[in-house]
């Protein structure tokens, strides 16, 4: 079988950064990612079911583990050798086209669920991710027992897979895991059911748009103020629901100009009633924090790693700063419906191609990898890798 893995338990290793992994003549070493083929391993139990892997996603949190930036938060949550890829279309033995959700909760490892579990992300303790009977690990991408997306086959327990709409493309189905994510950080945000809400979405990628899209979905009485760097992702967020699209360093005055508050520095006296940061920086979230409104919420949707930010404003404002980590069970208006199928009515809302933006072979792995670490510059939105004429 052929695959994209990562070998090396030292993450200082991995720390070679993106320039090893994609050949560049000035890199060091032969950093952490490489394409071998190897047999198909055997499945964890006789209940998980080989998938076919049609396309499979580069999400921002993959570029952080391979560039040596995840947080080391995350070594005990990891296990080595694994095939990377958490957002994955797939085919079943039977032709159907599933996707996954990669969280590997108590189903997939054979433990008790609790009654208050629906989606393997659900629940209160993440005690059991560690244990079980498959090895370690947050998610399908992130196990060395699970496999991952990024190779011709997987392994997948019954309880993570999702049926994709007849109606759905491939390239539309590919993209339903991490809209699903920004779904779950939307709901998060309107939690508090204001009165026409101000939010404000701070990152544009392919994150921050789905994000705009959901929280449109959602609410559509809301005014959304978008913040990106790039012209594409201005207009794209423009296309899904913003009210007003700025660049990051102009979103302070955008809400200024909305909220007729005043400018206390670099911060507004008022601001957004939610603020998403799908960045995760020490910058954005400094950002977040001094444009939310005072006992508003800042919601951290993008994967930040060991950032420096003063939170005196934090304290001062009485700002509720909260994580928005995958999906899991959403109660909208007393019905419960997993973040998946709220994504497929999010996608649906707004038309094909919608995201995807390029595809590569696993064969190109080098340029794919660099195409997503640079996607935003060259004009573009979700990579992923296309297995569709290897399988």
């Amino acid at each position: 079988m052929k695959a994209l893995r990562i070998h090396d338990r030292d993450r200082r290793f991995a720390a070679s950064r993106l320039g090893s992994v994609l050949g560049s003549p000035n890199a060091r070493g032969r950093g952490p990612l490489s394409l071998d083929t190897s047999a198909f391993q055997q499945a964890p139990t006789t209940e998980w079911q080989e998938l076919k892997v049609m396309l499979s996603g580069i999400c921002g949190s993959d570029l952080a583990l391979i560039e040596g930036r995840a947080s080391a938060y995350f070594d005990p949550w990891v296990t080595m050798p694994f095939i990377p890829g958490h957002e994955i279309l797939a085919r079943t033995a039977e032709g159907h086209r599933v996707v996954i959700d990669p969280v590997l909760g108590h189903q997939c490892r054979g433990l008790p669920v609790p009654d208050d579990v629906s989606a393997p992300a659900d629940g209160h303790d993440y005690s059991h991710m560690v244990g079980g009977q498959i090895e370690p690990g947050i998610q399908t991408g992130f196990c060395c027992s699970a496999g991952g997306g990024w190779a011709e086959r997987l392994w997948a327990h019954p309880s993570q897979m999702h049926s994709v709409p007849e109606s759905f493309s491939d390239e539309q189905a590919v993209l339903i895991e991490p809209v699903a994510g920004a779904v779950h950080a939307a709901l998060i945000a309107l939690r508090s059911r204001d009165e026409a809400p101000l939010l404000s979405v701070i990152g544009l990628g392919t994150i921050g748009i789905s994000t705009v899209a959901a929280l449109r979905h959602f609410r559509p009485d809301a005014r959304i103020v978008a913040a990106g760097r790039y012209p594409h992702q201005l207009e794209a967020a423009r296309q899904v629901g913003a009210d007003v699209v700025t660049r990051f360093d102009g979103l302070a005055r955008a809400l200024r100009r909305l909220t007729g508050t005043a400018m206390i520095g670099p911060d507004t006296g008022g601001g957004a009633d939610s603020t998403l940061d799908c960045v995760g920086s020490g910058d954005t979230l400094r950002t977040s924090i001094g444009t939310t409104r005072p006992r508003g919420r800042v919601v951290a949707v993008g994967m930040p790693a060991e950032v420096t930010v003063d939170l005196a404003p934090l304290w001062h404002r009485e700002t509720e700063l909260v994580g928005a980590y995958t999906y899991g069970t959403e109660d909208v208006a007393g019905v419960r419906r997993h973040s998946f199928e709220h994504a497929i009515d999010v996608i649906s809302s707004f038309p094909s191609p919608w995201l995807l933006s390029a595809t590569y072979p696993l064969n190109r792995h080098r340029d794919a990898l660099a195409h997503a670490a640079t996607a935003g510059r060259r004009g573009t939105f979700k990579i992923a890798f296309d297995l569709r004429e290897e399988n």
